[in-house]
């Protein structure tokens, strides 16, 4: 397995580059964004996540083979690391499944601003961070902190590419959610607001 710690780190580095890549172009370039897709298709599908698979597989994949190179004590890893793992998975996995595979995807769907939605406007990018995050901190690897620093970069650069999609296909609605509900995470100012659109 410690032959393909190389050849992994560079494929998620690589992935890690063009997904960054994509998000920046679409902030920058917002009329011929990348992200979320112009149309939803297969293509656009695997545009997105086959480079992200690859970021979580090639974490695991150097955090198994240099299992805790850095030496560091077992109640960080198992304290700090596996809490971050299992709530971002707690969390990631519910949110996706609420709003659909198809919307997590990039497609247009109705405006969720429940359940983790109410915490965060991002609660997917957010709780990807936290697995990645905690990943390394378990593995306590240095190439699976390099693969989480990419990946959460790459998270925290998604919502920017996404929201003025958001505010072009949900005008109000969105704008009202976006003022009540924390961008990454946080305590809403309004519970009780209607985002209806």
């Amino acid at each position: 397995m410690n032959d393909l710690v190389p050849f992994a780190l560079a494929v998620a580095l690589v992935c890690e580059a063009a997904l960054i890549a994509m998000l920046l172009w679409s902030i920058l370039v917002p009329f011929r964004r990348l992200w979320p897709p112009q149309r939803v298709s297969w293509f656009s599908q695997i545009m997105v996540w086959l480079p992200t698979l690859a970021v979580f597989g090639g974490a695991t994949l150097v955090g198994l083979a240099k299992w805790n190179m850095l030496d560091w004590p077992l109640y960080l890893r198992w304290g700090m690391g596996l809490p971050l793992i299992m709530a971002g998975n707690a969390v990631v996995w519910p949110a996706a499944l609420g709003i659909g595979l198809d919307a997590t995807s990039g497609a247009a769907a109705k405006l969720k601003t429940d359940g983790f939605y109410l915490w965060s406007r991002n609660p997917q990018y957010v709780a990807d961070m936290g697995i990645l995050v905690g990943w390394a901190i378990l593995s306590a690897t240095p190439a699976a902190w390099i693969i989480a620093t990419g990946g959460v970069i790459a998270f925290a650069l998604a919502p920017f590419a996404e929201e003025p999609w958001l505010e072009e296909v949900y005008g109000a609605s969105y704008r009202t959610y976006r003022k009540r509900t924390p961008r990454f995470f946080g305590f809403p100012s309004r519970q009780d607001a209607d985002y209806s659109v």
